[in-house]
């Protein structure tokens, strides 16, 4: 290997460099500060996302295939790791007074938030199977000491154990599929699997690869029979940790699922039938199963199984605008998933949880403006126009009856209109009951500017989605 080689090895791979090395210093710097100055590393760990993020867009303007074709920067992978980088700055910010009520305000905290996204990169950059299970594996490790957090808390402890007893068969199953593949066509390369069985591409063995694979991958999106770890994990994590499982890692989940399916050699095979039916369980179970929970977590963990099924839809359909589609709903998922859950967040405060559907009762008559916000995010979640969230599965739909899956598309129609009422009857409580309590929200400056930003996104994708659209579609691979 050439100077020049690896030299353009570490250009392509910067920003994750960047952001483990800064994850380190961190780790290090974290020791030496005093107590009551913890908020220099929550600045200090924003900062080191800009700058990958800077080094990312710098990055953008090429395709940059790196390390034996395990690893690229292309507009794909460049897509996704802006994805990342917002829910990590979002989650930073909410962090900051949640952290100091739970007692959790320590530095090992961001840092790990700060390795878990590097494992998302990788992951949105991989190109192999082993360089996607490196990523993965960096991404659940620090998922799992996160969701622990709560260290005195029982639910969290047990929500960390669920968590990664469950999360080590979906990696074993992920490493069988791996095994069967290279012993099937001799490599590891997505590309290299195609070139390798083209000759039969609905051999039945590599068919049970593909199905080992699809199982340890749709564990992390939570998608059906995989998602009973879901609830639980999302009402034991910190709310914060939580808002951030809710998006990125689930995006991360995606962008290896649409690297792994756009492959010629599953598009050919039959697989995607299976792909169907896991996304018409998948939002089925989570739209019934949403409509009789009391716990605002458990309402938006069955919610994210529900729009992760929405999500698969696209993966089905296929094709640059499938993809596209896919690629433009998780970014809408993240602004207003992260609204909702900025709003959870500030309802922290003293010994008030607000993690009770009741305990939003008459949250209107007291705080209007932060009553309208939670409407504006519900409603993106239900897909009521003009908001963001009808363009997110319009797009969808779309793509579904382009490619003549008429049926599915009526069956997300049906069961978004399920999903609706569960959303409607939060509204419903915030505004049509009188108050119960004072409301004493944790309203700091840096979840002021999570809730503005969050509200942007979520009304700006709204009224302009198609140079979103554009966005996305210029951003699947070769666009």
């Amino acid at each position: 290997m050439s100077a020049a080689v690896l030299y353009q090895w570490v250009l392509a791979s910067l920003p994750e460099i960047l952001v483990v090395t800064g994850a380190c210093i961190l780790l290090i710097a974290g020791q030496l500060i005093r107590r009551g100055q913890e908020h220099l590393i929550v600045w200090a760990s924003v900062a080191v996302v800009l700058i990958a993020a800077l080094a990312t867009f710098l990055l953008a303007g090429e395709v940059r295939p790196a390390y034996s074709g395990m690893f690229i920067v292309d507009r794909f992978a460049v897509f996704f790791k802006f994805v990342f980088y917002l829910a990590t700055v979002l989650t930073f910010l909410l962090s900051r007074k949640y952290a100091e009520i739970e007692g959790i305000g320590i530095s090992e905290y961001y840092v790990l938030l700060l390795f878990c996204l590097s494992g998302m990169m990788i992951m949105a950059s991989a190109t192999d199977l082993l360089s996607i299970y490196v990523g993965l594996e960096l991404m659940v490790l620090c998922t799992y000491v996160l969701t622990g957090f709560l260290r005195r808390e029982r639910r969290s402890n047990e929500a960390a154990l669920k968590y990664v007893i469950l999360g080590a068969v979906s990696t074993g199953m992920f490493l069988y599929g791996v095994s069967l593949v290279y012993g099937l066509t001799g490599t590891t390369a997505l590309n290299g699997m195609t070139a390798a069985a083209t000759g039969d591409p609905r051999d039945p063995a590599l068919l049970l690869a593909v199905v080992f694979i699809v199982a340890g991958l749709v564990f992390k999106i939570g998608a059906v029979p995989f998602h009973m770890w879901l609830p639980d994990v999302y009402e034991g994590a910190p709310t914060t940790i939580t808002a951030f499982m809710s998006v990125a890692p689930k995006a991360a989940g995606f962008a290896v699922i649409l690297r792994v399916f756009l492959n010629p050699l599953i598009a050919a095979s039959d697989v995607w039938i299976i792909v169907a039916a896991i996304g018409v369980m998948t939002m089925a179970l989570g739209s019934f199963a949403a409509l009789v929970q009391d716990n605002i977590k458990r309402l938006l963990a069955y919610s994210s199984i529900a729009h992760a099924g929405f999500a698969i839809f696209g993966v089905v359909a296929g094709g640059q605008d499938g993809i596209a589609s896919v690629m433009l709903y998780l970014l809408i998922y993240a602004f207003m998933t992260l609204g909702v859950f900025a709003v959870v967040v500030m309802m922290r405060n003293g010994d008030f949880s607000g993690e009770a559907i009741p305990d939003y009762a008459g949250f209107a008559k007291s705080h209007p403006g932060l009553a309208f916000l939670m409407l504006l995010y519900l409603f993106s979640l239900a897909g009521i126009p003009p908001t963001a969230g009808f363009f997110a599965k319009f797009y969808v739909l779309v793509a579904l009856v382009e490619q003549g899956f008429v049926a599915l598309a009526v069956v997300a129609v049906l069961l978004s209109a399920v999903a609706a009422y569960f959303y409607i009857r939060v509204v419903m409580v915030i505004y049509m009951r009188e108050p119960e309590r004072v409301f004493d929200p944790a309203l700091t400056p840096s979840v002021r500017a999570t809730l503005a930003l969050t509200a942007a996104g979520t009304i700006g994708i709204g009224l302009f989605p198609a140079w979103f659209l554009r966005l996305a579609q210029t951003s699947v691979f070769g666009g």
